[in-house]
């Protein structure tokens, strides 16, 4: 079975919790339009590969059940920020937001209900290390730096961007390679950086993917850090200035690799993530 399958498979798991019990129809069903079909799940790919690097013969029991746990904390934190009161985005990957399809409220229900299932999951599916992972994916969700710290930030009258980017998108890769190491018995310190270069690359290309693509090639609105009067890279470095940026948060993840039985197959497969976050056109417009 493919890691791909691995992770839709614990997904699906998760989400069948609510189907055995006498879960409301309309949010059982927005839980599943949230999280299926997904993204490139980038993040629970991330968490197993750093895993595999630590140990190749490791059990990725405990591995499989954070990267879902941390796929879970991702979707929900979409849900959450398509919502009227933040983006007021009605499409994610290609269809509508659960908002549109859904109501507010159960948007509100949907994003919360995916976070206690990410803590859920990790109770159930972690075997050796559920206390460590749970802190970390505690850590990568709460303030003062996690996720919720991150949306917060676009409340405020002054956007600190090195601090609103840490939060929003870099503490969920953060967490990934944290876990990946922590849930086969490595140390986790010397993992935190690799997960924050990969996240502030992530948020680069984001920026100039939302500046420059069309909705249809990106499945959601385009030009929302415009419409939302938000600080991004390409307004803070110009379009030029963003893409040298992420080259170069690029190269420090691949550096930032630490020496393991799987350093090289990591930093292949850094390399090809980032390629896939920059297609060729997009270089081409910016070189």
């Amino acid at each position: 079975m493919t890691i791909d399958a691995k992770i839709n498979q614990s997904l699906e798991r998760a989400l069948r919790v609510g189907e055995k019990t006498n879960c409301p129809a309309k949010l059982n069903s927005a839980l599943h339009h949230a999280v299926f079909p997904g993204g490139a799940r980038v993040r629970p790919k991330l968490c197993i590969a750093v895993a595999h690097a630590c140990d190749p013969e490791a059990d990725l029991t405990d591995a499989i059940a954070a990267a879902t746990a941390l796929e879970l904390l991702h979707c929900a934190s979409l849900v959450h920020d398509d919502l009227p009161c933040f983006d007021d985005a009605d499409q994610r990957r290609g269809k509508p937001s659960v908002h549109v399809k859904y109501g507010e409220t159960i948007a509100v229900l949907a994003g919360d209900a995916m976070i206690v299932l990410a803590f859920q999951t990790l109770a159930q599916g972690a075997q050796s290390y559920f206390r460590e992972l749970t802190m970390v994916m505690a850590e990568a969700t709460a303030p003062p730096n996690g996720i919720a710290a991150g949306q917060a930030w676009e409340a405020e009258p002054k956007i600190d961007l090195e601090a609103y980017h840490n939060s929003k998108t870099a503490a969920l890769f953060i967490a990934a390679s944290r876990a990946g190491a922590v849930s086969v018995g490595n140390s986790d310190a010397n993992w935190r950086e690799l997960g924050s270069c990969l996240g502030r690359a992530y948020q680069i290309a984001d920026d100039l993917r939302d500046m420059l693509l069309t909705p249809e090639e990106l499945g959601k609105p385009a030009k929302q850090d415009v419409r939302n009067c938000r600080p991004s890279a390409v307004e803070s470095y110009g379009v030029h200035g963003a893409y040298k940026r992420l080259r170069g948060a690029i190269d420090a993840a691949i550096e930032s690799v630490p020496d393991c039985d799987g350093t090289e197959s990591l930093r292949q497969l850094i390399q090809a993530q980032a390629i896939r976050l920059t297609p060729d056109h997009l270089v081409q417009e910016v070189a």
